[in-house]
């Protein structure tokens, strides 16, 4: 592992800053800069400060136990998440503001307060209990983005049953990977959800799973769709349950389970490079506090606020802010079942716009995707209710940044550019809004009490202006406490390169302010001819391009280099392939980086293979590069893309 300090250059040649305005900072959360310092003084007293602004059974003993790797965050105290989420925000006089703005696909509408979701999610605890749900016990989740994709979670952490989300597009297989893994013997499912305009069976998906899945006892089915002629459901006796059925016959009284602040949360699985999904496992009371802490200070949450992250809650980002770090905080929320460009490609606008959306918290890969679908789609819409953007799930490239800040947010509103992993629970670098004068393709700085830093191979901390590896230095609230079923790969993944140290699997760069600038997985760099090059910042140089909308690198074996550059790009609108248009982009990234980072391949496409949470998985692209048969597809937003690009390399390549 090595990161050439010579090779990183254009991207990070940013010198412009946005200093947030007078009014922001009159109004801001958080507008005194020596939180830092403070918080870097005393790291536990300040997480303890937020801790008490939660609901404890049982106060802590202590704030931390650190025996590394191995850390305990408020060893003894005695906590519910769904309890801070719900009671606790009742209980400030909020049980009629609204929780939950839900917006369907096909346009129908629903406006749940806090009380509703109390409600709904004590009459689903008891339904769970009845299906013979006990604390300790692995509940699957299979469900489309609708409100009851979050009161099941709720109702999961009420009873102290562990829950494990898999995302609703996953296949069956992905359903058997993680069941058997976690060993969850029960599911929640819905018949189908929406997506672009078509069904997409889950119920079936379920059922293909189970077949292979004998340890599963129970399953309780959601009628979302309800026509059985588009979604036939097949309920099979004494297994399978309705969901609208059971719960008409539920209390909705349940009393919430004190759980230990160490018991587990949930279980969240995650890709690992292998392919084999890495079971994240998360405990209760340091990440809700850190999840809380961080959502009430980056995104600057006021009780006014309508709040919407279009992730969804099958990832991290949708469990920690959608569900526990933005509701224990009690925001009303925007919750979004479809794609972004269905029917048309402003649905997110006109969402803003209709509901008047203050925050709005998305990925580059979307943003680089409203920048190719053109500037007159946001202009059509009033976005003037925005006060707050944010960034979530890799790098962004400044001019996709410097397009969210002018289009988006009309060059008034702040931009948090987060950085994170499944792993760590909650954010962990980011602007303060009311504080950092940000940079477009920077997240900044740590949050409050995170240690970071950037190092070289022997560990050492380089200096401003140099790159090398993002670790993190000491425990935090909302780490991962192991990898279910293997503790093992917990300690040597993470903690055995750098002892002591967190090691992110993630370059990044100090630049002369001290600034981090991410520069992508460091199994994204490249060797090329014994210099290591970074995967984004030739994309970046790419997308800086006029005619370039979005880039993926990859570097593949050449006898010559070791290995060779090649890159996928998207052309924007009003731009079409041509020899002359290759030969200029490369030109281009030999310009911008140096020769050695000259492209060998250019193959212009209309996709690029990506997880349905928006990342580019490099590793396909690397098999179409290679002419190798394709590893796991699973995760894929659409599979059709890569078969596409195979056609596109034989022909091009």
């Amino acid at each position: 592992m090595s990161v050439d300090q010579t090779a990183i250059k254009a991207l990070l040649e940013e010198h412009r800053t946005f200093v947030p305005s007078p009014e922001f900072v009159a109004q801001a959360n958080v507008s005194d800069p020596t939180v830092y310092d403070r918080a870097e003084a005393d790291p536990e007293g300040f997480w303890a400060d937020f801790a008490k602004e939660l609901h404890w059974y049982k106060p802590w003993d202590a704030v931390l136990e650190w025996n590394p790797p191995h850390a305990k965050w408020f060893v003894g105290g005695k906590l519910n998440a769904s309890y801070n989420c719900l009671e606790r925000i009742i209980n400030q006089g909020k049980g009629d503001k609204i929780a939950l703005l839900f917006e369907g696909e096909p346009g129908d509408t629903r406006a749940l307060t806090y009380n509703d979701l109390l409600k709904q999610t004590n009459k689903l605890a008891n339904t769970l209990k009845s299906m013979g749900v006990q604390k300790g016990d692995r509940v699957c989740i299979y469900m489309p983005m609708i409100p009851e994709l979050v009161i099941s979670l709720l109702a999961c952490a009420r009873i102290g049953a562990p829950h494990s989300v898999v995302f609703g597009g996953f296949s069956a297989q992905s359903l058997v990977d993680r069941i058997t893994d976690a060993d969850a013997h029960y599911v929640i499912t819905a018949d189908g959800g929406y997506r672009r305009g078509k069904v997409v069976h889950l119920k079936e998906a379920v059922d293909e799973a189970l077949k292979e899945c004998p340890n599963v006892k129970a399953t309780l089915v959601y009628e979302r769709i309800g026509k059985p002629d588009i979604c036939p459901v097949n309920m099979v006796e004494g297994r399978d349950h309705w969901w609208q059925t059971l719960m008409a016959q539920a209390s909705d009284v349940c009393e919430p389970e004190p759980m230990d602040a160490e018991d587990v949360l949930y279980i969240l699985y995650t890709s690992g490079s292998t392919g084999k999904p890495k079971g994240i496992v998360h405990t209760t009371g340091g990440y809700l506090v850190g999840a809380y802490a961080t959502a009430k200070w980056t995104f600057d949450l006021k009780d006014s606020d309508i709040y919407w992250c279009t992730a969804d809650i099958g990832w991290v980002t949708g469990h920690t802010y959608i569900v526990y770090g933005t509701m224990a905080n009690g925001v009303t929320q925007v919750l979004y079942e479809g794609a972004p460009d269905w029917p048309e490609r402003d649905r997110f606008w006109e969402i803003i716009e209709k509901y008047k959306v203050t925050i709005m918290y998305t990925a580059p890969t979307a943003i680089r995707a409203f920048m190719k679908w053109g500037d007159d789609l946001p202009a059509k819409h009033d976005l003037s209710s925005l006060r707050l953007l944010g960034t979530v799930g890799e790098p962004i490239n400044p001019e996709a940044w410097m397009w969210y800040y002018e289009h988006i947010g009309g060059s008034r509103v702040p931009i948090v550019d987060t950085w994170w992993q499944t792993e760590t629970g909650h954010l962990l670098i980011t602007p303060l809004p009311g504080i950092t004068a940000t940079k477009p393709g920077s997240a900044c700085r740590a949050f409050p009490g995170i240690g970071v830093d950037v190092i070289d191979e022997v560990g050492n901390s380089v200096p401003n202006g140099s790159a090398g590896y993002l670790i993190l230095t000491r425990p935090w609230p909302g780490m991962l406490r192991t990898i279910h079923n293997d503790p093992d790969r917990y300690v040597r993944q993470y903690w055995s390169q750098y002892p002591g140290r967190y090691f992110t699997g993630d370059g990044a760069k100090k630049d002369k302010d001290g600034y981090l600038w991410l520069l992508g997985r460091v199994d994204d760099v490249m060797n090329v001819a014994g210099h290591r090059l970074s995967t984004m910042e030739i994309e970046s140089a790419l997308v800086d391009h006029p005619a370039v909308a979005e880039a993926a690198v990859i570097g593949k074996d050449d006898p010559l280099k070791g290995q060779a550059v090649a890159a996928f790009v998207i052309l924007k609108q009003g731009h079409e392939r041509s020899d002359g248009l290759i030969s200029e982009l490369k030109k281009h990234v030999g310009t911008k980086i140096g020769p050695i980072a000259r492209p060998d391949d250019i193959i212009v496409t209309a996709e690029l293979p990506k997880t349905r949470s928006g990342k580019i998985m490099r590793r396909l692209l690397r098999d179409v590069a290679e002419g190798r048969a394709l590893g796991d597809t699973t995760t894929l937003a659409d599979p059709a893309v890569v078969a596409a690009l195979k056609q596109k390399y034989s022909d091009e390549g």
